[in-house]
């Protein structure tokens, strides 16, 4: 058994995967780096089996998205602490030593991202993550770093260590004993915000996730769904009401999820007016998917002590639309 396993799932990365597993490689140390494929149909898997023999390769039979891909290769890896990256991640030197360094003196930690920077533009956070989540008293996700399209420079306000509420999927860290007991991640995302939930499920059970400011990536993002795609517009709409109904106290879940449907309506509206129709029915079949799906996540509701200080802000639509509030260090007084 390895201490860490560094796994890339891959759809039709090839070209990903020539710029950027050559520094996961190099850069990794011990850890035993994997290529979890789901089922391409370009030259990914030969290209890494012919230039990377080190790297093992785990060939799923479909597609199933970030969430069933991960589900089904993490059964065949072996190791203490599974590091699920994207492709498009380029990490340096010694990025794995902080977050070693983390794991063992913070015991109680069972999920650590590190910091994650933009790869184009390496002096900001990047969206996907930037220095870690966290979730309004409604459910909508931001980051310290990026609230909203805000992204901020980094000028080492967030080199700390500390507890966050979510990791990003796009550089996780987590106990395989934890994962595993958690039963991986809700397939039924498919993609978005599956990390969220994750990471929920996980505190609700009282495990911790923390940031760990000495360890950066930088992530190009983007290469699967951009930020304006109508289809993640979808999935992150529908998945965010998912993760409310299946992990908040029910009447608490009920009533938030009254309030985020109207809000759903007004983003759609708001939509529309910017002449982005596509994005405005996106909102719209989310909430039928919501509907659809609605008895089925309510049974996935687990006994738990739900938590009930998941947030740090009331409203992250009113500080940042409103207050004109865009840093997380103005937004929330530690």
């Amino acid at each position: 058994m390895s201490e860490i396993a560094i796994v890339i799932l891959n759809w039709n990365g090839e070209v990903l995967l020539e710029r950027y597993l050559p520094s996961v490689v190099e850069y990794s140390g011990d850890a035993q780096v994997y290529l979890a494929d789901n089922a391409s149909t370009d030259g990914s898997v030969d290209f890494v089996r012919n230039n990377y023999p080190s790297v093992k390769i785990i060939q799923n039979t479909s597609n199933g998205g970030f969430a069933q891909g991960y589900n089904d290769a993490l059964q065949l890896v072996d190791a203490d602490i599974f590091c699920l990256l994207n492709s498009d991640v380029e990490v340096p030197e010694n990025w794995l030593e902080p977050i070693k360094t983390a794991f063992q003196q913070l015991p109680e930690a069972s999920i650590i991202q590190p910091k994650i920077l933009d790869l184009l533009q390496p002096s900001h956070f990047e969206y996907a993550g930037a220095a870690g989540g966290f979730l309004d008293q409604l459910g909508y996700p931001f980051c310290r770093g990026r609230i909203f399209q805000s992204l901020e420079k980094d000028t080492g306000q967030y080199d700390d260590i500390r507890e966050i509420f979510w990791a990003t999927g796009a550089c996780m860290f987590i106990k395989s004993d934890v994962f595993r007991g958690l039963n991986g991640f809700d397939e039924d995302y498919f993609a978005h915000q599956e990390e969220v939930d994750l990471c929920w499920r996980a505190k609700n059970k009282g495990h911790k996730v923390y940031y760990v400011g000495a360890s950066r990536v930088y992530h190009l993002g983007g290469s699967t769904l951009s930020n304006m795609n109508p289809k993640k517009t979808f999935l992150n709409f529908r998945n965010s009401l998912f993760s409310i109904t299946k992990n908040l106290p029910r009447r608490k879940a009920f009533l938030i999820i009254a309030i985020r449907l109207l809000l759903d309506g007004v983003a759609a509206l708001w939509f529309l007016f910017q002449l982005k129709a596509n994005h405005c029915m996106a909102i719209l079949r989310a909430h039928l998917s919501f509907y659809r799906n609605f008895r089925r996540m309510y049974r996935k509701r687990e006994k738990a002590n739900f938590i009930l200080k998941y947030y740090v802000t009331k409203s992250i639509v009113w500080s940042y639309f409103v207050n004109h509030i865009n840093k997380f260090n103005i937004l929330v007084k530690d």
